[in-house]
């Protein structure tokens, strides 16, 4: 397993709560839409065993052409040890990588694609959302649902509808509305629909789109491969 590590270029502020680091990418680093990766502090690695304390998985929220690693994360004011310590890095400081890989690439299939997120899962549909802006061949059209009850809505100069380019964006504050909306998206049986947020927020969206016949097949998750049949290989009729 190959280590990169890297500085802080940059660290941007999205919202009061959420920022954006962006590193610098190291010389032979490379990744595609939809990656994350494991993003370590100083002095993971300095025991026998790693300190798992000090390492996330994240998502990378810039494509290669960017020029940067964008690693989004929502720091709240009562916060793990690797956020309080991650709050307190400034620009200049070292971070670690490694073990990148992408399971959510946008499929290029001829359908729609359906966005659907929970606050700042939105940053690993951002590298989506730009790539089919530079180049829509294949894909019918893109909308995305996200739900954040902070009213502090992620990356409203992306995410904005644009209807020449055949991408719709909406944003709810409250569960009751984004269920609506996504029994509403599950009409189209053809669609591709790819899901980011918590587990309890992707079971419960998997639940409502099986139940209006989505299959398995059409359903995409931010998870190993070793771990979608914990989350799509369940019996609708138990």
């Amino acid at each position: 397993m190959h280590i990169y590590w890297t500085k802080i270029n940059q660290i941007i502020e999205e919202t009061p709560e959420v920022k954006t680091y962006l590193l610098d990418c190291p010389e032979d680093f490379t990744w595609e839409e939809g990656a994350h990766t494991h993003f370590a502090l100083e002095g993971f690695n300095h025991g026998d065993k790693p300190n798992r304390s000090l390492i996330r998985h994240m998502s990378i929220s810039t494509l290669p052409h960017e020029n940067a690693i964008g690693i989004t994360t929502r720091i709240k004011e009562q916060c793990s040890e690797f956020k309080t310590i991650l709050r307190h890095l400034e620009a200049g400081d070292e971070v670690a990588i490694f073990k990148t890989h992408s399971n959510v690439p946008l499929k290029r299939e001829d359908k729609n694609v359906y966005l659907l997120s929970s606050g700042v899962g939105l940053a690993t549909f951002r590298p989506l959302v730009l790539d089919y802006f530079e180049r829509a061949d294949k894909v019918n059209q893109i909308h995305s649902l996200n739900i954040d009850s902070s009213k502090q809505f992620l990356f409203p100069n992306i995410f904005e509808s644009a209807p020449e380019k055949k991408f719709t964006s909406q944003f709810v504050d409250n569960r009751k509305d984004y269920y609506e909306e996504v029994k509403k998206l599950a009409a189209d049986h053809e669609g591709l629909f790819y899901i980011v947020g918590s587990d309890e927020f992707i079971v419960q969206n998997i639940e409502v789109l099986r139940e209006r016949g989505i299959s398995s097949e059409q359903i995409m998750l931010d998870k190993h491969e070793h771990q979608l049949p914990e989350f799509l290989s369940f019996d609708l009729s138990v």
